[in-house]
């Protein structure tokens, strides 16, 4: 079962839709207590840091998030939902994260001439392997974002992009895995990492 944490902010149903599609069993998660029940976790996010994380210490989540992840439970952020597994965030306050990957999240430094926030197709780079992208061809992905993720140890950068100079557009760290991008809105490639991470026993 693929639990899909549901704390008020995010594209709940794009990503349930797209498990359900590729024929895995999947839960939208309202309350901590559904969670355990969950084999792997989901968190996605659209909205600002500070707001999120309020959302999920209002919700009680993040003490059993940090728990679960500790134990090794395979756990994927998307967009919003990686950055939120930093240490520290700055949309729109400083405040604090889940501090499973530590590193920072600040606004992209993006050419003048580079509108943001960053929407649309982009390619990713892999920094290393990773069974998440087993099998995955070179291709696009969908972003819309205006900030970005900073690990504070550089072995945690999965894939880098550019818009304006590189950006970390993936990390990883034991079981956790962050995406910048959409994988449930970028076709054959983002498809094939969701179903990557449904197999996936959060061991690289």
């Amino acid at each position: 079962m693929i639990g899909i944490v549901d704390y008020g902010m995010g594209n709940l149903r794009s990503v349930f839709n797209a498990l359900v599609f590729l024929g895995f069993e999947a839960t939208v998660v309202h309350q901590p207590d559904g969670l355990e029940a969950c084999d792997r976790l989901i968190l996605p996010g659209v909205g600002a840091y500070a707001h999120a994380m309020q959302n999920l210490h209002a919700k009680g989540f993040i003490p059993v998030l940090q728990e679960l992840s500790a134990q090794g439970r395979p756990l994927l952020g998307i967009c919003l939902g990686m950055q939120m597994f930093s240490t520290t965030g700055s949309e729109p306050v400083l405040c604090q994260g889940l501090n499973l990957i530590a590193g920072e999240v600040i606004p992209m430094q993006a050419r003048p001439e580079m509108p943001l926030p960053h929407v649309g197709w982009n390619t990713v780079r892999l920094r290393s392997a990773h069974p998440l992208f087993s099998g995955v061809r070179e291709g696009d992905v969908y972003f819309v974002h205006s900030y970005c993720f900073h690990p504070a140890v550089e072995a945690d950068i999965l894939c880098v992009s550019e818009y304006g100079g590189e950006f970390i557009s993936g990390v990883a760290h034991g079981n956790v895995v962050g995406l910048q991008f959409h994988p449930e809105k970028s076709q054959n490639v983002g498809m094939r990492i969701l179903e990557n991470f449904c197999l996936w026993d959060g061991t690289c």
